[in-house]
């Protein structure tokens, strides 16, 4: 069974733009981290760098989406 994410979906789609970017931010140097230690042999926490990579990816869709949206409400009005 899949681990459950450390960000719930609808938490993240509740955020501000700010507060995306700095959640993006964070998991990116996180995910940076991970690479280094796996690099330099420490073997801890090799399921986070799959978690972070996917949380990303979702950060990154929903900010794709609120664009989308909101250049679409642009349009119309």
């Amino acid at each position: 069974m899949a681990k459950a994410a450390l960000h719930k979906i609808g938490d993240i789609r509740q955020k501000t733009p700010d507060e995306l970017a700095a959640l993006l931010l964070e998991l990116r140097k996180e995910q940076f981290n991970l690479r280094f230690q796996r690099a330099t042999g420490q073997n801890e926490g090799l399921g986070r760098v799959k978690q972070a990579r996917r949380e990303i990816a979702r950060i990154k869709t929903i900010q794709s989406q609120h664009k989308r949206d909101a250049a679409k409400t642009a349009s119309h009005s």
